[in-house]
């Protein structure tokens, strides 16, 4: 299978607003691949449909060959997503959720609580191991949903805005950890709006605008000699925007 992620056709309509319009995606098997575009775009949108969060009006997915939606426990079993406004147990520690969400996907208990405790120590999560997670900051709660991200050891992982509010020293971190993670055969969808960021990570970038795909295919060939925020720019139809000010906030 040359493909970690094959979307076909996904659309979406809430009420009278099409959110997704068809959108087709290849994502290669090994790639870091970026998603990007502005906010209303569909990104979201599109990757909670292609991991199985949210039913399309029509269009498939698969992942690895797997059908999301007509072989679901085979699909998901391959993926790891830390998906937009991620929800958790509140009451729990952070130790208490991955061992939950461990227990859920039948793996062993001396196999959860050992990933467990590497996953936080490495995420700097440990500090807070007694700390319930209705008392995590936003960055805390973007790297412990990270960690549930990664506990089963996926061979995909799908991140919708996977350094919000997380700090530098943090950020390096887990650059360093997808990193490790795509040498190790393994593939990333990344979702973001800092292009800085993508075009640091990623080696191919999809440009998502008005529920469509206007581009994609290897960073370099996308942005073609212009950094990608330049080349986004032109792509969603904006070739020279216009510096605007307000006029009662100058002196």
């Amino acid at each position: 299978m040359r493909t970690a992620l094959e979307i076909r056709g996904l659309s979406k309509r809430f009420g009278e607003k099409v959110a997704v319009d068809g959108i087709d995606l290849s994502v290669p098997r090994g790639s870091f691949y970026g998603l990007v575009g502005q906010n209303g775009a569909g990104k979201t949108t599109t990757l909670s449909m292609a991991v199985g969060l949210l039913r399309p009006d029509s269009g498939t997915a698969s992942i690895f060959g797997e059908d999301v939606w007509s072989a679901p426990e085979r699909a998901k079993a391959l993926v790891g997503v830390l998906p937009d406004g991620l929800a958790m147990p509140e009451r729990l520690t952070g130790r208490e959720v991955l061992t939950y969400i461990g227990l859920l996907r039948g793996m062993g208990k001396d196999v959860v609580a050992q990933r467990a405790g590497e996953l936080l120590a490495v995420l700097e999560l440990d500090a807070a191991e007694k700390a319930l997670v209705i008392e995590y900051s936003t960055g805390m709660r973007k790297k412990i949903g990270l960690a549930t991200a990664l506990l089963h050891a996926p061979r995909l992982l799908v991140l919708d805005e996977p350094f919000e509010a997380v700090d530098p020293v943090s950020a390096a971190t887990i650059k360093t950890m997808l990193r490790g993670f795509v040498a190790g055969g393994g593939s990333i969808v990344l979702s973001s709006h800092v292009m800085a960021l993508v075009e640091q990570l990623c080696d191919h970038v999809a440009v998502v605008n008005a529920g469509t795909v206007v581009a994609a295919g290897p960073l370099d060939e996308v942005r073609g000699g212009r950094t990608l925020e330049d080349a986004f720019v032109g792509l969603v139809g904006r070739e020279s925007v216009q510096s605007k000010e307000l006029s009662w906030l100058s002196s």
